[in-house]
């Protein structure tokens, strides 16, 4: 019998390959991983898009204080104290991650894993069963007819206008949809006005370092708010700024006036767009004049772009 397989082999044989024909083919489950592979530049790219271009991170480097971070990314102070645990001394150490935003806030970075695959039970397509609507036989009647008609729908009218209660509100509404750079559109948006009246000095260069426009006046002169917001600095703790207030419009922009001789308005305090928050001065400054910036989620714009024509020095 050398050469030969043993008949029980043989059959072992061809049962196994006449269940190998019949056996269905198996697909193996598919899984999208794009979210849980996707590089971390990528998942900011989403933060991005929506115009908020900070990240969730910031590393102290030689030099920085908790204010002039706070002014870089469009932040109270206070906030970023609280967020990273400094308390009231705001020390803060060269090396040292501050976070930017609260931790609610930051995005998830880690892998996301993946769910499992859970194939459906076949449903069977040879039998339907209608279970609505039902039909309903009622005796005859004219109210039965009646209410089986169909019934015409009024057509829809149109909203009222908006009445302006005052000459100044209606002012404001046209400035905030005019769009002669005396308002910002969208949610969070600000109806600008002249900080100061005088002589434009320098121009707004952010790549040559001028983040803001200095206004050229006397001593003493009246500095307003540009816009209404809350007082988030009112100090000289900034090397470059002088006697300093940074207003916080909204969750978008700030507003900073520098070189002050005084002071007039407390950090915490609401200030109304117009009212007087300081005197010119020439604090940590050549000449006297007024150093103003507009800062769009901490980044320097251009104020000429903002400030409406029409009162312009």
């Amino acid at each position: 019998m050398k050469g030969r397989l043993p008949m029980a082999a043989l059959l072992v044989s061809s049962v196994l390959a006449a269940l190998g024909g019949c056996a269905p083919t198996m697909r193996a489950p598919v899984i999208d991983r794009t979210l849980a592979t996707a590089p971390a530049k990528h998942r900011g790219a989403a933060r991005e898009n929506n115009g908020d271009w900070r990240p969730d991170t910031y590393t102290v480097q030689k030099g920085d204080t908790l204010w002039g971070i706070a002014l870089e990314y469009g932040l109270d102070y206070k906030d970023l104290a609280e967020w990273n645990g400094l308390g009231s001394s705001y020390v803060i150490k060269v090396g040292q991650q501050l976070r930017l935003k609260p931790a609610q806030d930051a995005v998830v970075t880690a892998p996301l894993k993946p769910a499992a695959v859970v194939e459906a039970a076949p449903v069977a397509t040879d039998t339907f069963i209608k279970t609505q609507p039902k039909a309903l036989k009622i005796p005859y009647s004219e109210g039965a007819l009646a209410a089986a008609e169909p019934r015409p729908h009024p057509a829809p009218q149109p909203p009222a206008p908006i009445q302006a209660n005052s000459a100044s509100e209606a002012k404001g509404a046209a400035d905030q949809t005019s769009g002669n750079g005396g308002a910002v559109a969208g949610e969070d948006q600000v109806v600008w006005a002249w900080p100061a009246q005088g002589k434009i000095i320098t121009s707004f260069d952010d790549a040559n370092g001028s983040k803001g426009i200095d206004i050229a006046g006397k001593a003493g002169q009246p500095v307003f708010a540009s816009g209404s917001g809350k007082v988030v600095y009112s100090g000289s703790g900034l090397r470059g700024y002088g006697k300093l207030i940074i207003i916080k419009h909204n969750k978008t922009f700030l507003s900073a006036y520098a070189h002050n001789s005084q002071l007039l308005v407390k950090e915490g305090q609401n200030v109304a767009k117009g009212q007087k928050i300081a005197a010119m001065g020439d604090s940590d400054a050549n000449r006297v004049e007024l150093h103003f910036e507009i800062r769009r989620l901490g980044k320097p714009v251009d104020p000429l772009k903002y400030l409406p024509e029409n009162g312009r020095p």
